[in-house]
């Protein structure tokens, strides 16, 4: 048994837990640059204090789950910069330290306030990559190359003290199989969520019913979903999950908002269109999702790019557990 083991105790309770939300949407708003490959992870360079006032701010909404800004925070990534990996390693641990004295500061304000958990950010490969490619999967490495990739981050990030990782924005099976071995090597419990193809599949392809099976055979897989994706696929996505395993299930999606590659803009969200998957009009906010996605199977709801504080103070307020 991993020696921590809160999160699927909590849930085992029957607790509705609202995650935070986009962390470089709001370190943009506080006038953070993050065109760079290494995105909100350079923020653990230049002005880390900020991370944890963005942690603080997602607490004070509702947030009952913090995630690290490791997500693009590698030693590859930081070799680009000409950081080594042992600085590379500390700016990890960096990342949880800042969470945990945001949770700590936050408690002291609010002593009545339930746990609050951090679940320690591992990113795809793709986002190493800089170039998109975790809304693709269409990168090829071997195992034993995705294992080499992942295993000091996660390593950093569990000495560091989370209380679970968050695997997170995965396209592809052979990393998902990676990361499961990983989960086990460092027996430290889990959520998995993927990007999707379309509402029954991952990014590469690969059907949402066979990683769910994978990740059901996995004890330290506390829960499965997705991020990063249209808020029009959540449902359908959480429908075709909950048919393959009873694991519980995780969403933080986009903010709904369409993004424009020529213009580097967002566009408003549509409205109107048809729920893919169980019947009424597709929602066009966390919010309006919120009760959708519980009533799906849910345990987990939160937001993920141009999500703020606000979005979550909503979700948070919908998501009193029974």
């Amino acid at each position: 048994m991993p020696t921590n083991t809160k999160l699927s105790r909590m849930l085992d309770a029957g607790v509705n837990l609202t995650v935070d939300g986009a962390l470089a949407t709001e370190l943009e708003a506080h006038g953070c640059d993050l065109g760079d490959p290494l995105w909100s992870a350079k923020v653990l360079l230049e002005q880390p204090q900020l991370i944890k006032r963005v942690h603080h701010d997602y607490f004070r909404a509702g947030a009952a789950v913090a995630i690290t800004a490791s997500y693009q925070a590698t030693p590859l990534g930081f070799a680009r910069r000409g950081i080594g990996e042992k600085e590379a390693l500390e700016r990890v641990a960096l990342s949880v330290r800042l969470a945990d004295e945001a949770r700590r500061e936050y408690l002291a304000e609010n002593p009545d306030s339930g746990p609050l958990l951090i679940a320690g950010s591992v990113g795809p490969y793709g986002a190493y990559l800089a170039d998109g490619s975790e809304y693709r999967g269409d990168y090829v490495l071997s195992r034993n190359e995705f294992l080499e990739f992942h295993r000091p981050r996660i390593a950093a990030l569990v000495e560091a003290g989370v209380d679970l990782l968050a695997c997170e924005t995965l396209p592809s099976l052979p990393e998902v199989e990676a990361l499961l071995t990983l989960i086990e090597e460092f027996d430290v419990e889990c959520w998995l969520s993927f990007t999707l193809r379309d509402g029954g599949h991952i990014s590469d392809g690969t059907p949402l019913a066979h990683v769910a099976l994978l990740c059901r055979e996995q004890p330290l897989v506390a829960a499965i979903g997705v991020n990063c994706v249209p808020l029009e696929l959540v449902s359908p996505s959480l429908e075709a999950l909950g048919k393959a395993t009873d694991t519980p299930l995780i969403a933080y999606p986009n903010s709904g908002e369409s993004y424009d590659a020529v213009t580097k803009t967002w566009r408003p969200a549509a409205t109107g269109h048809p729920l893919a998957g169980r019947g009424g009009k597709q929602p066009s906010s966390l919010a309006e999702g919120t009760p959708i996605w519980r009533e799906l199977g849910a345990r987990l709801v939160g937001g993920c790019c141009r999500t703020t504080p606000a979005d979550i103070a909503a979700v948070a307020r919908l998501s009193v557990s029974p």
